[in-house]
C-alpha cells in the first residue's frame, strides 16, 4: 500500500472547469502533474487560465516559487493512458455524466495499478455505484469547489472496500497542497457543503418567489450576518454560544414552516426561460451586461483571497 512519501506523480483527469485550477494547487505542492484532455482546444484553454491564475497568485504573494517552475511540472497528455502512466494519485474531475465516468472508470480498470489511489471529484453521483468493482479498493473521493486554486475546502470520503489509511493519506497530501481537507466517517449525496447550500438555496427561492424580498435584500443580509458570523463560531458552535435550549425550543415551538423544494423555483425556472444564466450569459440574478467577465473572476477571486486569509486567522485561532 501506497504511503504519503510514495506520491510523487498526480494524473489529473479533466481540463474543463475544475482541472487546471486543481493541477494548480497539485504542482503548488510540489507534485509533477500530467493533465489529460481529449481536444487540443481544451488544452489551450487550461494552459491560458494556469497562466493567468498563477499571474494572480503571483499580484497577492502567494507564490512561493517563480511562475515558471510551477507551470514546468505540468504536463499534458492526450490518452488517459499516457496521463496515467507512472502516477501514485490520480484525480478524476470530468464532466458530471454517469456515462462519461463509466467509460474513462472501464480505462481505468484495463491501466491502472492496484495500488494507485484514484479520487473522484464527483459533486453529485455516487461514484461508488459507478465504478468497476475491481477499482473500489482503491477509490476515494475527495471533491473540491470552484474555483478549486482558491477555496480551501476539500471533502474526502474512501469507499467501504478502500483502506481508512486512504481517505489519512489523502487529507496529508491536500494539507500539503495548502488546502483545508476534511474527511467524511461514510459517504452521502452531496457531502457537507452543498446539502447545508441547498436547504440555504431552497429557502432563498421561496422568500424570492413569495415576494418577501429580492435577491440583493438577501445577499446583503447574508454578508451583515451569518457569514461573516461563521467564519469565527462555524455553525455548531454558533449553537453552543446562542444556547442549546434556544435551538431546541425553535425546533419543539416549530418556529418556522418550510416549503418542499422538490419543484423548479418560480424564479429559477424564469430566468432558465430567459436563457439568463448567470455570468456566463450576462444576466441572472444580477444584470452583469458590458462587464468583462475575467476582470469580475480576477476580483472576485482577490476578494476571496483577502477573506480566507482571515477566515484561516480564526481557524488557527479558535474561540
Amino acid at each position: 500500500m501506497k504511503t504519503l512519501a510514495d506520491i510523487k506523480k498526480i494524473a489529473v483527469l479533466g481540463a474543463g472547469t475544475m482541472g487546471p485550477g486543481i493541477a494548480q494547487t497539485y504542482a503548488m505542492g510540489g507534485y509533477h502533474v500530467t493533465m489529460w484532455t481529449r481536444s487540443e482546444s481544451t488544452r489551450d484553454k487550461a494552459i491560458a487560465s494556469l497562466h493567468s491564475q498563477l499571474d494572480t497568485f503571483a499580484e497577492e504573494g502567494l507564490l512561493h516559487e517563480s511562475k515558471e517552475t510551477i507551470l514546468d511540472r505540468i504536463h499534458f497528455a492526450m490518452t488517459v493512458e499516457e496521463a496515467v502512466e507512472g502516477a501514485d494519485f490520480i484525480q478524476e474531475t470530468i464532466v458530471e455524466n454517469r456515462d462519461a465516468k463509466v467509460a474513462l472508470y472501464e480505462q481505468l480498470a484495463a491501466c491502472v495499478p492496484a495500488d494507485v489511489i484514484i479520487a473522484s471529484n464527483t459533486s453529485a453521483l455516487n461514484i461508488f455505484e459507478i465504478v468497476p468493482e475491481k477499482l473500489l479498493p482503491q477509490q476515494i473521493i475527495c471533491h473540491w469547489y470552484a474555483p478549486p486554486h482558491v477555496i480551501p475546502l476539500v471533502e474526502v470520503v474512501t469507499s467501504e472496500q478502500a483502506p481508512a489509511e486512504y481517505g489519512e493519506i489523502a487529507v496529508a497530501l491536500l494539507k500539503g497542497c495548502g488546502k483545508t481537507a476534511v474527511l467524511m466517517k461514510k459517504f452521502i449525496r452531496g457531502y457537507i457543503i452543498n446539502r447545508l447550500q441547498q436547504c440555504i438555496q431552497g429557502e432563498c427561492f421561496n422568500l424570492i418567489d413569495g415576494g418577501y424580498c429580492d435577491a440583493q435584500a438577501i445577499d446583503d443580509a447574508c454578508k451583515a450576518s451569518f457569514i461573516p458570523r461563521a467564519m469565527v463560531l462555524g455553525i455548531c458552535k454558533r449553537i453552543d454560544f446562542g444556547g442549546i435550549d434556544m435551538t431546541a425550543n425553535n425546533i419543539k415551538n416549530k418556529s418556522y414552516s418550510f416549503p418542499s423544494y422538490d419543484t423548479m423555483p418560480k424564479c429559477m425556472q424564469e430566468h432558465l426561460d430567459k436563457g439568463e444564466l448567470g455570468l456566463k450569459s450576462g444576466k441572472g440574478f444580477y444584470d452583469y451586461t458590458g462587464k468583462d467577465v475575467e476582470e469580475l473572476k480576477a476580483h472576485r477571486d482577490k476578494q476571496l483571497f483577502e477573506a480566507f486569509a482571515l477566515a484561516k486567522k480564526f481557524m488557527s485561532d479558535p474561540v
